[in-house]
């Protein structure tokens, strides 16, 4: 029975103590690489990236990041930058994305524009979709919008535009430059529209999803028509008409030669019935002096008669 046990082996001191040590040595080669990596620029930031901004200056949008060139690239949370970022009023998104080494960048997607005024002090403001204001202080940007004029400051129907103008493509007011108000007692949200193309364009605010679809075909037409300039009407039914000054001078120029040619006219008519009265004139005296030679001829002939039959007596 003894012979049949098997022999079990002793366990070798030396390879566990030699295994130990191995792992000793590992965890401190880790423990020094970590260190000197946390120490070394690879860990840092070394560039911030800002993008999608233009009503916000890069300057602000870092602010309200609250990171710089130089903080730890680990030690920033994405999820806390967006939410401190997307806190402007003007910002609706923010993504920020981390590329290892040191890169962060912030992507910004801000509220749609719609339109644009001129504040105090003769201020660039930005109008918002839900026709909050805000400062433009980004220099040289492209006023690509229009700008409302004579818009009292807390207009709901500025408002209203506002919202209307936002659901709408952006193409369908390339070519407008100015929108003003001209409410009336039939349309209290009249508005007209100046387009770069020297058309002034009358509508309503509740008639622009469905109009302004055709503004830029209809002022084609009227151009491959030879028509620049007027007054389209954009209501109930689509109208053309010339700008109302243009007509009045002309009304006023047609008046004066018709004033003109009239009195003319009738200088001349009575200048040949003047003519004509003088003639007659000529000739009532002329026949009036031949009927005088005429009766002075027959005297004549009687006296020379009598004076015949007195010498034959």
């Amino acid at each position: 029975m003894e012979d049949r046990l098997p022999v079990i082996k002793k366990p070798n001191p030396k390879s566990r103590s030699s295994k130990k040590l191995l792992l000793f040595l590992f965890i401190f080669f880790i423990t020094l690489l970590l260190i000197l990596f946390f120490q070394s620029s690879l860990s840092k930031i070394t560039e911030i990236e800002i993008q999608g901004q233009q009503l916000v200056s890069k300057e602000e949008i870092a602010q309200a990041a609250a990171v710089k060139v130089g903080d730890h690239f680990f030690s920033v949370s994405s999820s806390k930058v967006e939410s401190q970022v997307k806190a402007l009023k003007m910002v609706e998104s923010v993504d920020v994305s981390k590329k290892f080494p040191g890169r962060l960048i912030i992507q910004v997607h801000e509220y749609p524009k719609v339109a644009y005024q001129v504040g105090e002090n003769s201020q660039i403001e930005a109008l918002l979709a839900d026709a909050s204001v805000v400062p433009v202080t980004v220099q040289g940007v492209a006023l690509d919008k229009p700008i409302l004029t004579g818009w009292p400051k807390d207009d709901p129907l500025k408002v209203k535009l506002c919202l209307v103008m936002s659901k709408l493509p952006a193409s369908y007011f390339s070519d407008v430059s100015e929108i003003k108000p001209s409410p009336t007692d039939s349309y209290p949200d009249k508005i007209k529209m100046y387009t770069r193309s020297q058309y002034e364009v009358q509508t309503t605010i509740g008639y622009l999803p469905e109009k302004m679809k055709y503004l830029d075909s209809y002022i084609a037409s009227l151009q491959s028509s030879k028509i620049s300039g007027g007054v389209i009407t954009m209501l109930e039914a689509d109208t053309h008409a010339p700008f109302e000054k243009d007509s009045g001078k002309t009304n006023a120029k047609d008046t004066k030669d018709g004033t003109d040619g009239k009195v003319n006219k009738d200088s001349k008519d009575n200048k040949d019935s003047k003519e004509g009265k003088d003639g007659k004139n000529d000739e009532t005296s002329a026949s009036k002096e031949t009927d005088k030679r005429d009766t002075a001829s027959s005297s004549a002939d009687e006296k020379r008669q009598e004076g015949q039959e007195k010498a034959r007596n």
